[in-house]
């Protein structure tokens, strides 16, 4: 009706009108594009970007809001207990935050780290795991590529970091303590032997956490206990795990048996010959319904959530610098989605913790003074009063693993006294050695 009345002239003005409205629309497209791919940028949607990323402040509010959590085990996850662990973690805070969203590659190698590194974040992945230190360590090469991303790796014994490259373990020898004053009381043969991987740092400080509780029982109760070594050479090797654990008990007469290994090798030995078996990484007959508790005495259990949680809520606040290096404890814990609290790690078996964990089967052939020193130390040890590490004296057994610069020490060589803290770096990158009374078997 309008454009009835017009005049010839002014239906000439309507055109150029579109005209340069038109420019003005395309103007402020392209200005909005180049801001979006710049360094200043307010639009998360880039942060998936293999070059151009968003700052981590606006990653976790602007857009839909969503923090991306993305793990690269290094192995399979499915009937695994370490890589089964870390997936459930990421499925656990996916559930409890809304604006989490948990992905994953399987069986990543060094060589393919980086690369896949890349395709995740180019699908929108904030935070970049590697859950083993071998696989993990290539993710410093792109930290400064990627300012805005969180990368993290696990520690075995290097402790390098960057601004936004995050280290971090759990103290599991805390649980592993646990475990061995429970496996300790449990042998009537007086031998329990233990399948490993190699040695390194992370896996001689977790046996020995393990081994101070076993001597701590073997000592309360006036028995002489062996442990035995053996190691496998790698983490997921089902054959030579089985041949070890075989081995263990026919040739070492081992009547209560545990792992620093990934397959359920060493477990379908135990049920099979009928001798106790102490789990790790997860409890293994309540998640994964492996074996029951006939068997499996108890298991000690790692939420890698906790330490991821501290990650994400860093990230989601918008922390440019936050913590590198994250070994957290008993002490340290989470409320999941449905309202349980958890413990960094803690004993566990058939879904049950502290020491309604220990097999009901087992329950009775354990002295009242074990039970209550177990109940004793994991409440001490939750509420941050007492550590294993730092209340016994570390003597030397005199094996181990030699690292540039650092020698084993000598056998009967006491390193850290009685009473001293020692300090989350050298527990994490220098505690190359043995303890005493640990025979190592080639």
């Amino acid at each position: 009706m309008f454009s009835k009345n017009l005049s010839q002239n002014e239906g000439r003005k309507i055109p150029r009108l579109f005209l340069l409205l038109l420019l003005l629309v395309l103007a402020l497209a392209m200005t909005q594009c180049t801001t979006a791919g710049g360094e200043d940028t307010t639009d998360s949607g880039d942060a998936a970007d293999t070059t151009d990323t968003t700052d981590s402040e606006d990653a976790a509010e602007a857009g839909d809001g969503t923090v991306t959590l993305a793990i690269e085990h290094f192995s399979v996850i499915e009937g695994t207990t370490w890589s089964g662990a870390h997936d459930r973690a990421g499925e656990r805070l996916a559930e409890k935050y809304d604006n989490v969203e948990y992905v994953f590659r399987e069986e990543v190698g060094p060589d393919l780290t980086v690369p896949y590194a890349e395709e995740l974040i180019a699908n929108g992945a904030d935070i970049v795991i590697g859950n083993a230190e071998f696989m993990g360590l290539p993710l410093q090469d792109i930290t400064e590529k990627y300012p805005d991303v969180y990368f993290g790796s696990i520690i075995a014994s290097d402790l390098s970091t960057e601004r936004n490259f995050i280290r971090l373990f759990p103290r599991q020898y805390q649980a592993l303590y646990l475990e061995g004053l429970i496996a300790g009381a449990l042998t009537e043969t007086g031998n329990i032997g233990i399948v490993s991987a190699f040695p390194s740092v992370q896996v001689i400080r977790r046996t020995n956490g393990f081994v101070l509780g076993v001597q701590d029982a073997a000592e309360m109760l006036g028995k002489e206990v062996n442990i035995y070594v053996r190691y496998a050479g790698d983490w997921f090797l089902p054959p030579e795990e089985r041949g070890i654990a075989e081995t263990l008990i026919s040739e070492y007469n081992v009547d209560v048996l545990t792992q620093q290994t990934d397959s359920g090798s060493p477990l379908d030995v135990a049920v099979e010959q009928g001798i106790w078996f102490v789990g790790k990484d997860m409890d293994i007959v309540g998640f994964y319904g492996w074996a029951d508790t006939d068997t499996v005495a108890v298991s000690f259990d790692t939420r890698w959530e906790v330490l991821y949680d501290h990650m994400i809520n860093d990230f989601m606040a918008g922390e440019q610098n936050p913590e590198t290096v994250l070994y957290l404890g008993m002490e340290s814990s989470m409320t999941l989605a449905d309202g349980t609290e958890v413990p960094t790690v803690d004993i566990m078996n058939d879904g049950k913790v502290g020491i309604d964990a220990i097999s009901p089967a087992a329950l009775p052939l354990i002295p009242q003074e074990i039970l209550d020193l177990v109940e004793q130390r994991r409440e001490q040890m939750i509420n941050g009063e007492w550590d294993p590490f730092t209340e016994h004296a570390l003597i030397s057994n005199g094996t181990g693993l030699e690292l540039e610069g650092l020698p084993i020490p000598a056998a009967g060589e006491e390193v850290k006294p009685a009473g001293e803290e020692p300090t989350a770096e050298w527990l994490l990158s220098q505690f190359n050695f043995d303890l005493q009374g640990v025979t190592i078997l080639e």
